[in-house]
């Protein structure tokens, strides 16, 4: 034999041999999960789209396949067993997760979930996303300061102390944090409820590190990243807040709060934190927000339920700076709106530049406005809900966005994405 015959033959034995372990492999998957339905998903814009998220609602598994067991399952694409996460919370966001790499411009990708409707079988996917929530023990609260606490442990809720304020050294990086491989963000669980982003350099989980080496160690470079933008009394970006009397009011005055890790799952994480008692513009109202990630991607979800009342405006909007320029869009109906800025507005200290963004739906919007620390957006919560995303892209993240046109050809693709999801259809199979 020749070396180059030599050669040829070893890449046909190991494709056969990758042939036989894929055929071994779905064998396998149909004897464990034998029972099987398919999901077809659908991208209706004629552009690709990266880093798709389907969702499964419980309901409709149900009436597609009685027996589903969210505890013994896979999701396939063809003979390729992909990542899935199954939200068990009984609420509107109970199902199935799946998020595809890429979705082809006006095409359709046939998925199937096999499952076993006995026991539990439950599989091992890397962790792409992450929220929590952590507090010291063991302490106690001296002038609205906790002193002589023990190390910071998490817990899946927290019903604020009313001794809680800024800097109160109770709760690790003052509120909770969530993050996907792309950034990372927290708010802060007083009376503050500002938002804040976590820039990233690497695409691992790190939020189960930041704050634990000094207390505010996050504000200085660390291997992970850092804190990179400044809140102060602004609305950071996507804070909540009621337009009344010339400014932004954020949810300040309250009676109590109550937050909850309500998914800490591989491809979706959300937090809920309920705010009991909001005094704001004669208004007292309940507030509900829910605050959602996926892997991929560098959007936050923000949904808000309001009781007591329907005030004139919900708004929101992004911080002043001088270093960045300022963007905005009232959505049209192939895209939702926006207000964003980019420049060189990140804490790093280095010129980076950083880009941060709120989207809205256009039948939500109200004006644009501004006040001495935020740019604004107003929005109408029709029927006491609102939806809206927002979003930060930090230069020095992997395959960062580094350019103004780079950040607004992102944000229009998002944008129109929003505005022509894809279309998810179960069937038996």
């Amino acid at each position: 034999m020749t070396p180059k015959y030599k050669s040829g033959f070893k890449v046909q034995l190991l494709l056969l041999l990758a042939l036989f372990t894929l055929q071994a492999t779905a064998q396998n998957l149909t004897k464990e999960f034998p029972k099987s339905f398919t999901v077809t998903v659908t991208n209706p814009l004629q552009e690709e789209r990266q880093d798709v998220m389907v969702f499964l609602k419980a309901d409709e598994l149900k009436k597609t396949a009685l027996a589903f067991n969210p505890k013994a399952f896979v999701v396939l694409d063809g003979k390729t067993e992909i990542a899935s996460q199954y939200n068990s919370r009984k609420d509107d966001h109970e199902g199935l997760v799946v998020v595809l790499d890429k979705l082809e411009a006006g095409k359709s990708k046939k998925l199937t979930v096999r499952y076993n409707e006995k026991g539990e079988k439950p599989r091992t996917y890397t962790k792409r996303t992450q929220a929590e929530l952590s507090h010291k023990v063991g302490g106690e609260f001296q002038n609205r300061k906790y002193i002589n606490g023990e190390e910071f442990v998490n817990v899946d809720s927290l019903r604020v102390p009313d001794e809680v304020t800024d800097h109160s050294f109770f709760i690790r990086y003052e509120g909770p944090g969530w993050e996907s491989d792309k950034v990372g963000y927290r708010f802060y669980l007083d009376w503050r409820n500002g938002t804040d982003v976590f820039g990233k350099t690497t695409k691992d989980m790190v939020l189960q590190n930041v704050g634990q080496d000094g207390y505010d160690s996050y504000h200085h470079l660390q291997d992970w990243g850092l804190d990179v933008l400044k809140v102060g009394k602004s609305l950071g970006v996507g804070t909540l807040a009621m337009f009344d009397a010339g400014k932004a009011n954020r949810v300040e005055k309250t009676d109590s709060m109550i937050s909850v890790i309500r998914e800490n799952g591989n491809l979706y994480s959300s937090i809920v934190t309920d705010y009991y008692g909001w005094k704001v513009a004669g208004h007292v109202l309940d507030v509900n927000s829910r605050l959602n990630i996926h892997a991929g991607s560098r959007l936050t979800q923000h949904l808000v339920s309001l009781k007591g009342g329907i005030p004139q405006n919900l708004s929101t909007g992004v911080i002043k700076d001088k270093k960045a320029k300022l963007y905005t869009n009232k959505g049209s109906q192939g895209q939702w709106g926006y207000i964003a800025s980019y420049g060189k507005q990140s804490l790093n200290g280095a010129g980076d530049n950083l880009g941060i963004a709120v989207i809205f739906r256009p039948q939500d919007f109200q004006e644009f406005t501004e006040d001495e620390n935020s740019h604004i957006v107003k929005l109408t919560p029709a029927g006491g809900k609102l939806e809206y995303y927002f979003l930060a892209a930090w230069e020095l993240e992997p395959e960062g966005i580094t350019t103004e046109e780079e950040f607004l050809k992102y944000l229009d693709k998002t944008t129109r994405e929003l505005a022509s999801p894809v279309q998810v259809k179960i069937a038996k199979r």
